[in-house]
């Protein structure tokens, strides 16, 4: 049985040390915010949309800690912002941190490739892999003209699981923190998986409205005929030209009108494809959880003493901690139409005595995470990849094919 103490308390290395030793008996670490849009408490937010055109619903129980809204039933909520895209926010704000935090990483490096139109990336960061370790990309990739698979740091990588995670601490230490399922090897090869030890989500409660829809009219300065008829290439509308119907034999462009090409005033979105509007809710709130017991299947492998493995799952939890509070610390846009602001926040140590957590601002959690890794190499935790220049990977032959194929326009031209 659990007690709480309302005392804030500092959260240190020693407690994550402690907490997420094998032996220890303490949960974790939880975090909420309110937030609030930047136009203020009511002010309409863009849930994520999904296929289909609709948002995520679903009915949640409110906090136990809290009567607001208390009707002794569930309330509808519209999940703003969900697990796995919290997770790659924290990502993203660790690959920005590296010249501070030295976190490792690998970059795969496409620049040698023609023609990449130019909204595609000239490289792509081992902290932006869908997959994480278990990526495609990275399975099709090369370090030095070796594949990946057969080089030592790629294979250690691709082997690694989560009770030998040796080469997931030294090269991708997200995938202890986020998860990863090694899916993409082959049915004889490597299915490891680790489930996350840190989950994240934004919950908009109680939507003033659940079917209001988006309307508008592209404009048109000189008001050109909608109805006018053209011809056009799909691939490449530039050479578009006025005509009912392609020339006999012609088999590249196609009939439409003037209105499919951009020009012309134009309702949106035509009937039956309404997309759903931002929603003003009563309230908005995140909460994320660090799992020490999720962590504590964490183990280097056997050659690796506790006191490393300790160190290991500390520095895991310091990293969670300086991410959450660098991608969420201060005002964020998930996506136009939804700027939030932190209105009030909490931490709180769960284990055998709740306790009320201290504030954790990002220069804090900087020096934390900085501390827990002096701590992590002293004890002999491999940090091969951190404090280290990136590894530059080179896309193979077939994936370079790939890519080509998918944008031969831009290769031509």
């Amino acid at each position: 049985m659990n007690t709480s103490r309302e005392i804030d308390v500092e959260i240190t290395l020693d407690r994550l040390l402690a907490g997420t030793a094998s032996d220890s008996f303490e949960d974790g670490i939880r975090l909420d915010a309110e937030l609030e849009p930047l136009g203020g408490p009511g002010g309409t937010v863009k849930p994520a949309i999904y296929a289909g055109a609709v948002y995520q619903a679903d009915r949640r129980w409110p906090p136990a800690e809290d009567a607001q809204g208390d009707s002794g039933e569930p309330l509808d909520v519209y999940i703003i912002d969900n697990v796995p895209s919290q997770a790659n926010r924290h990502e993203e704000a660790l690959r920005r941190s590296r010249p501070s935090t030295g976190v490792p990483e690998m970059i795969l490096d496409l620049a040698g490739l023609p023609g990449l139109p130019p909204h595609l990336p000239r490289q792509l960061s081992s902290w932006q892999f869908p997959h994480r370790n278990a990526d495609a990309y990275l399975r099709d990739s090369t370090i030095e003209g070796t594949d990946f698979s057969k080089h030592a740091i790629g294979r250690s990588i691709l082997d690694a699981t989560h009770d030998r995670a040796a080469a997931l601490v030294a090269w991708w230490p997200q995938a202890l923190l986020y998860g990863f399922w090694q899916s993409h090897l082959g049915n004889k090869r490597s299915q490891a998986k680790h489930a996350r030890a840190w989950a994240s989500e934004i919950i908009g409660w109680q939507p003033a409205s659940k079917d209001t829809k988006v309307l508008g009219l592209k404009g048109d300065p000189l008001n050109l005929s909608v109805g006018e008829s053209v011809v056009r290439d799909e691939q490449d509308q530039s050479g578009w030209s006025l005509g009912a119907r392609p020339e006999k034999g012609d088999k590249t462009n196609k009939a439409t009108k003037l209105s499919e090409i951009g020009h012309g005033q134009v309702p949106f979105p035509k009937a039956g494809e309404e997309f759903p509007a931002a929603v003003s809710f009563r309230r908005v709130t995140q909460r994320a959880t660090g799992s020490f017991a999720q962590l504590r299947r964490v183990t280097l492998g056997p050659d690796f003493a506790e006191e490393a493995d300790s160190a290991a799952r500390a520095l895991l939890v310091a990293m969670g901690l300086h991410a959450h509070s660098l991608a969420f610390g201060r005002g964020f846009s998930l996506r136009s139409g939804t700027d939030l602001r932190v209105a009030s926040s909490s931490m709180m140590w769960l284990g055998l005595a709740d306790e009320s957590m201290g504030p954790l601002p990002h220069q804090a959690s900087n020096e934390l995470l900085l501390v827990a890794k002096r701590h992590a190499r002293s004890v002999g935790v491999p940090l091969d990849g951190w404090d280290a220049e990136p590894i530059r990977l080179s896309p193979k032959d077939n994936v370079a094919r790939a890519i080509e194929s998918s944008w031969p326009l831009a290769v031509e031209s």
